[in-house]
């Protein structure tokens, strides 16, 4: 095998495919990054068996060369260290050349290094799926989507099932819903789908901050592809893979409610600066827990830490309706839920003191954020 190809772009191709690597993994070759040359380009790949991205880097683009291919092969390179020289290669330029036994020669400028590789035949097969049944999303909704709910995901093993993002589609509606327990995130898309699907799918947190991570702000679509086990995202000159999770997810739609006995309209950039504030005296204490309380024409939120001191802020609110409130949460999940929140106003819908609560935008039904309280009062 041997090519020369533009260093930024190969940069950029490993950077991408190094976010499935892994140095923890129980198969050697995984630590690696295969590279495929071919008459039509280089493909770079790498996995940890729970993800994988194939980045491909095509001979030319837009009438630019960016590849030469002098002869097909392929080859597995250590990820750490081959990352760390491409990176730090003197020229814009880089030549890579696998001669006999596996040894691979990198060269740029004057700069030349050796590396030991590994036999790609051994490298595992990325799954092949079907094709059948995709839809598509723009890369903004899809990373929208992932940024309003991932954050919501459970940190905690004990339920594997709740690490995940769970994706339902069905009647040209993508709903995303992520929960701890604690917590819940949910925001809901139209889709244009070919076929009347249905899926009920839960896909790695971990994966689709990663997926985030690469995907290029662009108006491109990105293609998914679900099947029994695996989530396929196709964008420009990438594949991501993921497993999916095993097992069914929980029925939240019973968590979230459908009344309620207080509504309050507030900005949402001074009500997320008030909590930020109450929380500097709050996080101290038990999961840094803020108070919040109706009062005539908007709300108080305070928080108390008996040896530091204690704060209190009062903020404006546009409506107030129904009864009287007293409330307890956690000042971090009210502002990770704030953050993942468009629109400039938001209404939070109260039940009770002892109730889970939801915030959404005003006028916005397709996202909505739901938080357990915490008992104080």
């Amino acid at each position: 095998m041997k090519f020369i190809i533009q260093r930024d772009r190969l940069v950029q191709s490993v950077q991408d495919v190094l976010k499935a690597v892994t140095s923890r993994t129980t198969i050697p070759i995984l630590t690696g990054i295969k590279i495929v040359a071919t008459n039509e380009g280089v493909t770079l790949t790498g996995s940890d068996s729970d993800i994988s991205i194939e980045s491909f880097i095509p001979k030319e683009e837009a009438g630019n060369e960016i590849v030469e291919i002098k002869q097909t092969g392929a080859i597995v390179l250590q990820a750490k260290f081959f990352s760390e020289i491409v990176k730090k290669l003197p020229t814009d330029s880089v030549e890579i050349e696998v001669q006999n036994h596996l040894q691979t020669i990198i060269r740029s400028g004057k700069s030349e290094f050796n590396l030991n590789g590994l036999d790609a035949e051994e490298y595992p097969h990325l799954p092949q799926i079907e094709e059948n049944n995709k839809f598509s999303i723009s890369t903004d909704l899809l990373k929208a989507l992932i940024r309003q709910t991932v954050f919501a995901v459970s940190t905690s093993e004990t339920r594997p099932i709740l690490t995940g993002v769970n994706w339902k589609l069905e009647s040209n509606e993508l709903i995303c819903i992520a929960t701890d327990s604690h917590r819940l995130a949910l925001r809901k898309a139209r889709i244009e789908t070919a076929t009347e699907d249905h899926y009920n799918v839960v896909i790695p947190g971990k994966s689709l901050n990663e997926l985030s991570k690469i995907i290029d702000d662009s108006n491109e679509s990105v293609d998914i592809v679900i099947t029994e086990n695996q989530v396929l995202f196709k964008a420009k000159d990438l594949l991501f893979f993921s497993r999916l999770l095993e097992g069914n997810y929980p029925d939240t739609s019973r968590l979230i409610p459908n009344e309620s006995k207080t509504d309050i309209t507030v900005k949402t950039k001074n009500f997320l600066q008030a909590i930020d504030r109450a929380s500097l005296l709050a996080r101290e204490g038990r999961n840094n827990v803020v108070k919040f309380a109706t009062i005539e024409g908007g709300v108080e939120i305070s928080s108390n830490t008996p040896e530091i001191g204690n704060v209190v802020e009062e903020v404006q609110s546009s409506s107030i309706e129904g009864e009287e409130l007293k409330i307890s949460f956690s000042a971090k999940y009210m502002m990770d839920a704030l953050k993942a929140l468009e629109g400039t106003e938001i209404m939070i819908s109260f039940t009770g003191a002892m109730r889970p609560f939801v915030i959404r935008p005003l006028h916005d039904e397709t996202t909505l954020q739901l938080i357990l309280p915490v008992r104080t009062y």
